[in-house]
C-alpha cells in the first residue's frame, strides 16, 4: 500500500513521469487552413475545424490515399477534385497540399449551405462532417429515419440515435469521425 502511495506522489509531481499532453500537430500547412477558411467560410470562421478534420482524416500526411482511393491531406476522392476544379481551375493538383486543402474546404462550404436551416453551430457542424465523410444522401436519409421515429431530425444526437436503434444504418464510421474531429479541435493550436 505504501508503495502505491509513493508512486502517485511520485508520478504527480515529477511532470516528467506523467501522462503526456496533448499531442502537437505540424504547422506547416496552417497557411492554407487559414487562407481557404477565411475564403469560404469568412475571418470570423475557426479554421482549426478544417485542420482537426485533415488530421482525421490523413493525420496531415499529403501522400496518404485511402483504400478506396481518396487522396492527400483532406481525402478527397479525385471524381469530386474534378466537379470541384470545374468551377475553380486554378486548383491545379489533388496531391498538392495547397489545392488539397482549398478542395476539401470548399467542398465543406458546399456541405455548409446545404445545412443552412440547422441550429446550433455545433449540429451544423457535425452534420457538414458527417455528409464530408459518408455522404450527403445518406445524411439525408439518417434524417428522414429519424423524423419517422418520431426525433427531432435537425439535431445531431437524433442522428446519433439512429445509429442505435436502426441497424442497417452502418455508419458507425462516420459518428467516429465526427466524434473524433470534435475532440481534435481544441488540441489544434492557433
Amino acid at each position: 500500500m505504501m508503495r502505491k502511495i509513493i508512486f502517485l506522489l511520485i508520478v504527480l509531481i515529477s511532470p516528467s513521469l506523467a501522462a503526456p499532453g496533448p499531442k502537437k500537430y505540424s504547422a506547416e500547412y496552417d497557411e492554407y487552413f487559414r487562407k481557404y477558411s477565411k475564403h469560404y467560410f469568412g475571418v470570423a470562421f475557426d479554421w482549426r475545424w478544417f485542420k482537426a478534420q485533415a488530421i482525421a482524416e490523413s493525420r496531415l500526411n499529403k501522400d496518404a490515399e485511402s483504400r478506396v482511393r481518396a487522396k492527400g491531406l483532406m481525402q478527397i476522392m479525385p471524381s469530386t477534385f474534378a466537379d470541384i476544379q470545374k468551377r475553380n481551375p486554378e486548383f491545379i493538383d489533388i496531391l498538392e497540399p495547397r489545392w488539397n486543402i482549398a478542395a476539401g474546404i470548399y467542398y465543406n462550404r458546399v456541405l455548409w449551405r446545404m445545412w443552412k436551416a440547422i441550429e446550433p453551430l455545433a449540429d451544423r457542424l457535425n452534420f457538414m462532417f458527417g455528409a464530408y465523410n459518408a455522404g450527403s444522401t445518406t445524411i439525408q436519409r439518417a434524417q428522414t429515419v429519424a423524423k419517422e421515429k418520431g426525433h427531432n431530425e435537425t439535431l445531431w444526437d437524433s442522428i446519433v440515435q439512429i445509429a442505435v436503434e436502426v441497424p442497417r444504418w452502418r455508419h458507425q464510421e462516420t459518428l467516429g469521425y465526427v466524434e473524433k474531429i470534435n475532440g481534435l479541435v481544441e488540441h489544434v493550436e492557433k
